[in-house]
């Protein structure tokens, strides 16, 4: 063999080697975007970088936060992709995120990025609560439509309101959140003590309570603003409500799990999750995004919903999480569903 072409069989070799070497490169990334999602997210991500594989591990708000925390000392994940910032205020607080600044993030929404130096997390959409309200089943009861979150405790929504358990999602938990932040604490569980009495059941999932007032099941459900716009755009019976009060909202978030081996996959999977074309992925399933003039006007979105958003207190919901959980199973963990 020339040296030439022992030169350049050496390269290929190399080339190969390094091919091989990146398409092992797998990411484990823990998240609670809806599952229907999920493929989209990965095939999107993957165009750009198919050296790179995602296995996600997919649950709710609640139990991705817990899960994450008692790995704290042995971290399962490399990156988390789309989990509440309320959440990853916790766990940064816990020193458990790898601060970083991911290429382009100076064209998102300042309000989208952790305030840190590198920023700790990173933010991708944000989601509104609403109420969603069954109109055809309403009539047949003789039930009015409330137009607050006090209206909610009358009796005459005894057994007809279904909403989200807190402590496994995070539709749930912003609402509990808010509702101690527009009431005051005192008022607020007061408020929550007869919302209960009108309360059906609790759910383990922040959309299904829109879903079963779509579908007929419920007359009221607490929900999230986009997932009434949708049932109400495939011919559900339902308004859209936002409540006199204000409405609160999280957003989901992008971080990298301090100690991951692939830090370099994981740099590459956080710098593409703020692109302009990411929130154009995010904007397919949430109205509100990071990337200042992607998102698009969505059918049947409630007006006057992004002025009802309340002045979040992100680390009053973070740093008090743990304990408004606990006050709030010991008073109504009784109707959630089973897990």
């Amino acid at each position: 063999m020339t040296t030439l072409k022992k030169a350049l069989t050496s390269v290929a070799a190399l080339a190969l080697s390094t091919a091989a070497a990146l398409a092992e490169t797998e990411l484990t990334v823990y998240t609670a975007i809806e599952a229907e999602d999920l493929a989209r997210y990965a095939e999107t991500f993957n165009a750009t970088h198919p050296d790179i594989k995602v296995n996600w591990v997919r649950d709710s708000t609640g139990v991705i936060t817990a899960k994450l925390l008692a790995e704290r000392d042995n971290p399962q994940a490399d990156v988390v992709w789309g989990l509440a910032a309320t959440s990853l205020l916790l766990l940064k607080s816990e020193g458990m995120l790898e601060a970083y600044a991911p290429v382009g993030v100076e064209n998102l929404d300042p309000k989208f990025v952790d305030k840190s130096d590198p920023p700790a997390w990173v933010g991708m959409d944000a989601w509104v609560a609403s109420i969603c309200f069954n109109t055809v089943e309403a009539e047949k009861l003789g039930i009015t439509a409330p137009t607050s979150w006090q209206d909610l405790t009358d009796p005459q929504y005894k057994g007809h309101v279904i909403m989200p358990n807190p402590a496994s999602s995070g539709t749930g938990f912003l609402d509990v959140s808010s509702w101690l932040q527009i009431f005051g604490e005192d008022e607020g569980w007061a408020y929550m003590d007869a919302l209960h009495e009108n309360i059906a059941r609790y759910t383990h999932s922040g959309s299904a309570p829109c879903k079963l007032a779509a579908s007929g099941e419920t007359v009221v459900g607490v929900s999230f603003a986009f997932r009434g716009a949708k049932s109400k755009a495939a011919g559900a019976p339902i308004d859209i409500i936002v409540p006199s009060e204000g409405v609160g909202w999280d957003m989901e978030a992008t971080a990298i799990i301090a100690g991951t081996d692939d830090l370099e996959a994981a740099q590459k999977l956080v710098d593409f999750t703020v692109t302009k074309e990411a929130n154009e992925m995010y904007n397919v399933g949430y109205a509100v995004v990071a990337y200042p003039g992607v998102a698009k006007p969505v059918e049947f979105f409630p007006e006057g919903l992004l002025d009802a958003m309340i002045d979040n207190d992100f680390e009053f919901a973070a740093n008090n999480r743990a304990d408004i959980l606990k006050e709030w199973q010991s008073r109504y963990d009784g109707k959630s569903d089973a897990q």
